[in-house]
């Protein structure tokens, strides 16, 4: 019989084949308060899948199930077929933008689940960080991020322990930073704020190749805040978004940055702007063709990943200031929003058509319904959560499949944008006035778990939240706060 327990730093990542159903039982979650009578569906992504007699789907976090649950869902195998697969060796790191998947969700359970009595404990603040939004990425024991100091943008690493700085290296001219770094084995990749594309050995900082969005690809931005993207390491590949008709999006050899193909930008469109947008590549394998999802200055396009021939583009969301926020990718779905006053949120189904494929619209809510400015997106089991409102934040949660929103928006705890992760069931945002707060990821109602004031404010609180080990680190500007998640 397969075992359902979690062992110290191991995460069990589920999927679920449902070949009959469960007749409807009591389901009770870990604290007994909380029951609700019903059916089961299966189990997909660490998340049990319910249905309740009205015909309402609920998704639980099997760390949430009490643990007579938990000895059902296992002695009841022959019904529901789960298949274990092992963890990533990353599983307890944060290497890139939005974490090990590029969905702003960790894999780690055991967390803190409420802050209302005492707020996570600080564990260290170091200093080294230089100016800048990007957040961090964490892997193999060492800390990455970009910043500008002593005139001129760098790339550094920290030791994850304490913080203490490792190295830097110089990266370009730009005056502050907005890319989160990506690590693959032994070499991080970075883009600075004015298109210096490098690639560095993970434990001195040397640089192995370096490429420029402008010369190199005649690339652009949209508008004027500078290149923000983390490039996508996709096998022997970096993928990235220099911007340009010519090269919107290239693919260049990890290891020696040597061009593998540019993929060419169709002119058309009448929303949004030429250029690259302020997010990061994502990958789809909706249909027969593998494909790279990004939101650019005209919209949301897809890409094919072997040759990057433009496959499709949709520009209903664009905006004419900043397309931010990184698409979310679920199987032949795209959901995608935009912020300002021209941008909006749309579900986007991939359709195949022989060997071609291309979006149909599921549904479209403009800027005044629904949209994220730029804190990001999570897809927790059939539901979307953000900060919904341009600079707003305002919690919110929506079905996928529909668009209909389940609760929200409401006013929050905090202020301004905010930024989010998730983990172990619950939403970590970050308000943009340097508020936490800890929001139970339930499609139920909105449930606020506790918050507290982070050490610093430097500015504008928006560096998005990294989960790793245990430990929430949170970046201000040239400071990088470590707290404990654990009890």
């Amino acid at each position: 019989m397969m075992s359902c327990r979690t062992r110290s730093g191991i995460v069990l990542l589920l999927a679920c084949l449902v070949s009959s159903v469960v007749v409807a039982r009591t389901w009770t979650d870990t604290t007994g308060s909380f029951k609700v009578e019903a059916e089961l569906l299966g189990v997909e992504g660490g998340l049990v899948r319910l249905k309740k007699e009205d015909g309402t789907v609920l998704s639980v976090p099997i760390a949430k199930l009490s643990t007579a649950d938990r000895t059902f869902l296992q002695e009841n195998q022959p019904t529901t077929t789960v298949a274990v697969a092992a963890p990533k060796k990353g599983s307890r790191d944060w290497p890139q933008w939005r974490g090990p998947a590029r969905d702003g969700i960790s894999p780690l359970t055991g967390l803190i689940d409420d802050w209302s009595a005492s707020a996570p404990r600080l564990l260290w603040t170091a200093s080294g960080m230089g100016k800048g939004y990007a957040s961090v990425a964490i892997s193999g024991g060492r800390i990455y991020t970009l910043g500008q100091h002593d005139g001129k943008e760098h790339l550094s690493a920290f030791k994850q322990e304490d913080g203490s700085h490792l190295w830097s290296t110089a990266v370009g001219s730009g005056d502050h930073s907005n890319g989160t770094p990506t690590v693959d084995g032994n070499l991080v990749y970075a883009v600075g704020l004015k298109g210096d594309l490098v690639c560095a050995d993970t434990a001195s900082g040397k640089l192995a190749w370096k490429k420029n969005y402008g010369q190199d690809f005649g690339g652009r931005m949209m508008s004027g805040w500078g290149f923000s993207e983390s490039p996508l390491v996709d096998g022997d590949r970096l993928i990235c978004t220099p911007g340009s008709n010519q090269a919107m999006m290239a693919a260049l050899d990890k290891k020696t940055g040597n061009l593998i193909w540019k993929s060419p930008f169709p002119q058309g469109g009448s929303r949004g702007k030429d250029g690259a947008g302020y997010s990061s590549i994502v990958i789809s394998k909706a249909g027969p063709v593998k494909q790279y999802v990004q939101l650019v200055g005209r919209g949301v396009i897809g890409v094919h990943a072997g040759d990057g021939s433009f496959l499709w583009g949709y520009d209903r969301i664009a905006n004419g200031t900043a397309n931010v926020p990184t698409p979310v990718v679920h199987g032949d779905l795209v959901f995608c929003s935009s912020g300002y006053g021209d941008g909006g949120s749309a579900l986007l189904r991939m359709k195949a058509t022989g060997n071609k494929v291309g979006p149909e619209e599921v549904y479209y809510r403009s800027a005044s319904e629904l949209q994220n400015h730029h804190g990001g997106m999570v897809q927790v089991g059939d539901y979307i959560y953000f900060g919904h409102g341009h600079n707003r934040g305002l919690p919110i949660c929506v079905e996928l499949a529909t668009g209909k929103v389940m609760w929200g928006p409401v006013r929050g705890a905090g202020s301004g944008s905010a930024a989010i992760a998730f983990a172990d069931g619950h939403l970590y945002f970050r308000y943009e006035n340097g508020l936490m707060a800890l929001i139970e990821a339930t499609p139920e109602a909105y449930r606020l778990k506790g918050t507290f004031t982070i050490a610093s404010r430097n500015g504008k609180s928006w560096p998005h939240p990294a989960i790793a080990d245990g430990k929430l680190y949170l970046r201000d500007q040239d400071v990088l706060h470590c707290y404990s998640l654990t009890r």
